[in-house]
């Protein structure tokens, strides 16, 4: 039989292994938060300088700007030298392509500001960025315009409006400024703006977007009449075989690639492309287009190998420039033909049975050039040879790559070691990134287009 002391002696054997348990128990607790917190800042030092696919976060780009987010993803951006008691009147809504993000848009939006600090505020759109770009044009555009009426809302001061987008973003936007449209009188008064710019001043403003004067509708390699064959995607290298089995691919980009295909049409209504190509009972898509005191569309010549120059600059083929008269101009070493606004003869609108006819009759790319071509567009052709960057002239027409510019040293490096790694069908891609990255360093390639963009801007 064990003793008092024997009992008291195991007693405070057993008290001190069950704190021994309970550290040990802590200090495991305490190496799995470390590990953790490891993790989530391995995490965000990558997203740091890579935070979504085709696109980096940069620098401030020698800017000064104040950046205001509302929690989503979108930010506000504005100059610093917005003085106490002014600001700024003219909202510039920037617009990502497929699979993009706000940040594509981040030098450009600081360019903007460093030109007009005062009367510019500019919104970089998040509503529709990665996957959700796949949803569908009707469904991004209605997600962009409720976006700008709660940008309109936190900035009651603005007065006017302009739209600047890339890619697929064109016709998201061509679709929200449609929802945003509201009819307004001529006669009010309510316009200021400087004639005297104005290339057409007998085309007076018949409407207003979220209650703002529309200025300036941009597009940049906007596939303006769809992807459908005729060598509108230029990677089919015209094979009508390729450009098929693509049309019947298009369901992998969701809603968006049946759209882009001119899938999406029944007996019922037409593909919502063709639809967007004439004011509908539903929508008013041509007068929201033509409220726009500038309507331009920039598009690459050579090397776009996503979207085609015919569909990007609203032309028939047999109306593009001969590539032989392309020069380039010394201020803009990229841009290759400035085609600037004409006049044009409006047409009468197309109902809804025809454009259902049109779809089985008559080309539906010729019906939405003649639906689209009713108000007058400038067109800027680009074109990015002699610049390995031309390999990726649909994303260096927007400079979403010129961060490179400005990183230091340590983060080009990091980038170099992640493009390294990157897979595509289980196989490395075979390129020679530490070239590519030196390359944008030194070239700079689309910061000229974008400073065209600003110095041709209506303020």
């Amino acid at each position: 039989m064990a003793s008092a002391v024997d009992l008291q002696k195991s007693s405070e054997t057993v008290e001190e292994v069950n704190k021994k348990k309970k550290n040990r128990g802590l200090l495991d607790m305490e190496s799995d938060k470390i590990r953790n917190r490891k993790v989530s800042v391995k995490k965000k030092k990558r997203s740091s300088f890579m935070p979504k696919f085709g696109c980096f976060r940069s620098e401030d780009y020698g800017v000064p700007t104040v950046e205001r987010s509302d929690g989503d993803g979108n930010f506000d951006m504005e100059s610093t030298s917005v003085g106490v008691n002014r600001s700024p009147t003219h909202l510039l809504v920037m617009v990502n392509g497929i699979i993009g993000s706000s940040q594509n848009w981040r030098y450009a939006a600081k360019q903007f500001l460093k030109r007009y600090p005062q009367d510019v505020l500019v919104h970089c759109s998040e509503c529709n960025y990665s996957t959700l770009t796949f949803d569908g044009v009707d469904v991004m555009g209605n997600r962009l315009a409720e976006e700008v009426i709660s940008v309109i809302r936190r900035y009651p001061g603005l007065q006017k409006i302009s739209f600047l987008s890339h890619s697929l973003g064109g016709l998201v936007s061509r679709y929200a400024i449609a929802k945003l449209y509201e009819e307004s009188s001529q006669e009010n008064g309510e316009y200021r703006t400087d004639e005297s710019k104005d290339p057409f001043p007998e085309d007076k403003f018949k409407g207003k977007i979220a209650g703002l004067e529309p200025m300036n509708f941009i597009t940049s390699a906007t596939p303006h009449l769809g992807s459908r064959g005729h060598k509108q995607t230029p990677a089919f290298c015209g094979f009508y075989s390729l450009e098929k089995a693509a049309a019947h691919a298009s369901s992998l980009l969701g809603r968006t690639g049946k759209h882009l295909f001119l899938r999406d049409g029944d007996n019922e209504k037409p593909p919502i492309l063709l639809q967007m190509a004439n004011d509908t009972d539903d929508l008013p898509f041509i007068s929201a287009l033509r409220s726009f005191r500038r309507r331009v569309a920039y598009a690459n010549a050579r090397h776009d190998h996503l979207v085609g120059w015919s569909t990007s600059s609203l032309r028939r083929r047999s109306e593009l420039p001969k590539r032989q008269n392309l020069s380039r101009i010394d201020k803009y070493p990229h841009v290759v033909n400035v085609e600037l606004a004409k006049p044009m003869n409006t047409q009468e609108e197309m109902s809804l049975e025809g454009q259902v006819n049109v779809c089985k009759t008559i080309d539906m790319e010729e019906a939405m050039i003649r639906g689209l071509t009713k108000m007058s567009w400038e067109r800027v052709d680009i074109d990015f040879s002699g610049t390995k960057q031309r390999l990726l002239a649909h994303s260096t027409i927007q400079a979403s790559f010129f961060f490179l510019f400005n990183l230091t040293t340590e983060s080009r490096k990091n980038i170099i070691t992640s493009m390294s790694k990157m897979r595509f069908g289980g196989q490395p891609l075979e390129m020679d990134w530490n070239s590519l990255v030196k390359t944008y360093y030194v070239n700079s390639a689309g910061a000229d287009v974008i400073q065209h963009t600003i110095d041709n801007f209506l303020l």
